[in-house]
Parts: structure tokens; sequence; C-alpha cells
């Protein structure tokens, strides 16, 4: 899948789906490239739960034209996988995998010089499309970096018949706690609002919502998670300090893009943490440099997906070819 040359016309950084729909873009427009990807292909999507459905529809997830075709409307986490590998495949994308791209400067020839844990390369033009799951958001608080506690939940069998408190009642959060009390898990859910996420899906909302009701998952709101300790927590909660009996915590408090990253490539970044972009173009203030998929809309990562991204590689390569 690699080739033996160090200069591109497009380099892109990170092999998400949208990372993929801007290589296949740059082969049908004829222009060298390469997807440097620090993780797995489609890695983000690699560490999502293991048995997550997706909210949107397999047709809104396809690129390059490759249909994408499940028995139910919305696939799962392992479909969408093996769809974005067969992907990988049948274009023969040139993918250098577990390479993380350290520096992105551009010379006086006007041309980016990278490199990365493993190489260096030139290129014409830099693509960014790194999505926003690599970094979690902290809770900065005493016990956080204890092996218990996670911010990337994968699997409930781990969590069989014990104690286990999950921070965060969006998606992650919620199906989190619903997956992990069926295998047995004695489930409290600790929100900081006065209720489940808006964004939940709609199918998920009422298991949820019956199963707090009916007591079989206990949820705190309101509430906040203040210290972690190896067979306790301490939680804050509307009635004054509680502590519990803790054997795990699953904090599914959100992510955000590397934004120490792009601040290191030059791009600006205002107070709202939104990268400077024009999106006519996609491309940056730095002249060459483009941003492609999620990473786009900063801390606000329920503004783009996969599906309303796609176009993204085909707005960015008219902008080359110009």
């Amino acid at each position: 899948m690699s080739e033996n040359q160090n200069h591109y016309d497009v380099l892109i950084i990170g092999a998400g789906p949208i990372g993929m729909a801007c290589a296949i873009e740059a082969q049908k427009a004829n222009l060298s490239y390469v997807i440097i990807e620090k993780g797995a292909l489609v890695n983000s999507l690699f560490n999502y739960p293991v048995f997550m459905t997706f909210f949107s529809t397999s047709q809104k997830l396809e690129i390059g034209g490759v249909p994408f075709v499940t028995i139910s409307p919305k696939p799962n986490r392992n479909e969408a996988v093996e769809y974005y590998r067969r992907v990988a495949e049948k274009f023969n994308l040139n993918i250098h995998l577990f390479e993380c791209v350290e520096k992105v400067l551009k010379n006086e020839q006007d041309i980016f010089e990278i490199t990365t844990s493993k190489t260096s390369y030139t290129a014409g033009n830099v693509i960014v499309a790194t999505g926003f799951y690599d970094v979690p958001l902290l809770m900065n608080i005493s016990g956080e970096d204890l092996p218990k506690v996670t911010h990337y939940y994968k699997d409930p069998h781990l969590y069989a018949f014990q104690n286990v408190v999950v921070v965060g009642a969006n998606n992650s959060g919620v199906d989190a706690a619903l997956e992990t009390f069926r295998k047995g898990a004695n489930v409290t859910m600790v929100v900081r609002s006065g209720d489940l996420g808006s964004h939940v899906k709609y199918w998920v909302r009422p298991d949820i919502q019956n199963r707090i009701k009916e007591g079989e998952v206990s949820a705190l709101f309101n509430s906040e998670l203040v210290e972690i300790r190896e067979g306790s927590v301490d939680i804050r909660t509307p009635e004054g300090l509680i502590t519990i009996p803790n054997d795990f915590v699953i904090a599914m408090t959100g992510y955000q893009p590397d934004f120490s990253m792009l601040r290191k490539f030059g791009i600006d970044l205002p107070e709202s943490l939104c990268p400077i972009y024009n999106e006519e173009t996609m491309e940056t203030n730095v002249k060459g440099l483009y941003l492609a998929g999620v990473v786009c809309g900063g801390l606000d990562t329920h503004k783009l997906f996969i599906e309303n991204s796609r176009v993204h590689a085909e707005i960015i390569m008219k902008h080359i070819q110009k």
C-alpha cells in the first residue's frame, strides 16, 4: 500500500473516512499523495465501543462511490471498520500506518517539509483530517490517572458484576451504562446537567429512561465526580457529598481535536478554539494547508460528521487543481 518516494502533491494526515475520501479524490485528479496515520486504519472508529450502532444510515457513511451494504438500516462499528478496510483495498490507497506526524513546516520554496516518527517527506499541499477522538476531555480530579479509569469504553464484559461509575449522559455514556448494566454491573451515572444529553439516539433514550425509573441504573443528576480512589469515589450531589464503592470509572466526558498540533502547524486558533479556514476552499491561514472533516468544528463535535463532511475532499481537490 505504500510507495518508495518522499515527495507528494498532497500529504494527508489521518486515515479516517474523510482522510481516505481525500486520497480517493487525489487519485481521481491524478495527484500523487500519501496518508500518514498514527494508529490503525480508521483509528477513531477502531476505538469506538465494539457494539456501537451509528446514528447515520450506511448510505450516508459511504465514500468513493462504494456501496456500504448492511442488513440493518444503521450499521454498527464492526461493519464500518470492515467497509472502510475494503474501500482502502479497492482503491489501493497509499497509507502509512502507525506513523506519527511530528512537524509540518514550510520552506523558502513554499514546499511543506513533514517530519514523522519514521521518516520525512515533502509535499506541495497538506490536509489535516485527524478528527477529534484522540484527546479526551479530562475531569482534572484526584485519581483520574488510576488504571481503573478509562476515557475509551470498548467492551462491557470487563465490567461484569462490578461497581461501575459512568460519567456523562450523551450517547457514549448512555451506551456504556446500558451495556454494562446488562452484563450484571452495578451502574451509577454521574451527570453534571439535570437531564440526559439532547443528542442521545432516539431509540436508546426510552431504554435508559426506563432503567433509571425502575432503579436498575442509578442516575445522579446535577452532580459531579470529585475524587477517585482504588475502592471508592466521592460525588458532589445537590444533597451534599456522598461516597460509594467503586471498581471502575468510565469517563465519557467527550473529546477534542489535538489543538497543540494545529498550533504547531501554524493554524490560527481563536479563543473559541474553532480553527480558522475558508469554508469555500477548506484552506487555512497557511497557504496550501487544508482542514477536512470533524476537526474543522473545534470543540463543537456535534457540528460535523462523516455524512456532512465527505464533501470536503472534493472541495479541497478542486482548489488544489486550480
